[in-house]
This record gives structure tokens, sequence and C-alpha cells, in this order.
């Protein structure tokens, strides 16, 4: 199943980003599977507390930079080729998020499909223009930035550091 038709029938335009990795599919499971797997390749994360882990109904939080702190809620755990999950403030509402990995000639890309929560009650007559211009870019400048990291972690075997790949304006600051 590439994604749960009740969730992604009430989430719109969704945005996606694939980078490829320099890995085998096997080893790009084995990272993102792995408890606290953002604090390694995340940038804009300043720590990631598992709740409950793994599996479907595992349960991590999210603390990042900018102050923020977001519960991911685990919905759908595939083995060796993804999951699913609910994302947002505990209690708030969720935007819905699919990490894959795709194998192409023995190596591995990943590829995270966001659909947000922003705006969906809003009709779409109205709510096209805020997306364009700016849920769809913020969030697209998200997704590379956090698979440049997982690109970055599995290349070097090092962590990211703090905005490594520039800042963002609601995941993270300015400052050093």
């Amino acid at each position: 199943m590439e994604y749960s038709a009740d969730k992604t029938d009430k989430f719109k335009w969704p945005v996606s980003v694939s980078q490829k990795i320099e890995a085998s599919p096997k080893d790009i499971w084995a990272a993102i599977a792995k408890p606290e797997n953002l604090k390694g390749f995340h940038p804009f994360c300043e720590k990631n507390t598992v709740l409950k882990w793994p599996g479907t109904n595992a349960v991590d939080v999210i603390h990042y930079y900018s102050g923020w702190v977001l519960q991911r809620k685990f919905t759908n755990w595939i083995d060796g080729v993804g999951y699913d999950l609910l994302i947002g403030r505990e209690g708030g509402r969720q935007s819905y998020v699919s990490w894959r990995i795709i194998e192409e000639k023995g190596k591995g890309a990943l590829r995270i499909t966001l659909y947000p929560h922003a705006l969906q009650k809003v009709p779409v007559a109205i709510r096209w223009i805020p997306h364009l211009t700016t849920i769809q870019p913020a969030m697209h400048s998200y997704l590379e930035s956090v698979l440049k990291g997982f690109k970055w972690f599995m290349t070097t075997g090092k962590p990211v550091i703090k905005n490594q790949f520039g800042s963002h304006k609601w995941f993270s600051t300015n400052d050093a």
C-alpha cells in the first residue's frame, strides 16, 4: 500500500521530495527505522524523544530549534519499505507524512511526501494562492533540508549540525 486512502482523501496538494542515496535500501531502512533517528540527520531537530518504538502505533516527539514541539504517530510501518505517520502538536491538527525507500539499480532513494493540514478547511478557490506562495515553498525547502541531511549522514556517518543547509522560518532560527 503506497498511501492510506482514508488519510490522503482528506488532504489535498501534497509536497514530495526525493533524494538519491549512495547506500542500499537495507541500510536506508536501518537508518530510518532506528529510534531517535532524526537527531542524526534532521538539521532543524534539537531533540527526538521516543515514547513508543518501533512499528505501527510508534510515537516520538520532535523538539525543533524554533521551540516548536511536534508529535509523530506512526500509522503504517512496512519493514524495509517505509512508514506513514501523522505529525502535529499533541491534541492539535495533524499533517500526514509518508516515507518511502525506492530501489534504483541496487542503490536507494528516499522520498518523503507531506500532506499538510494547513488550509485544508479553506475553500479551494481561496486556498490555492497561499498554498502556492507560502505552504508549498516552505515545506518543499524543509523536506529538501531533511533529505540533504539524510544523504550527508548516510555518506559521511556524521550527524548534521543545526541549520547545516540553511535555516527555516518555521522550524529553526538563524542564530548559531
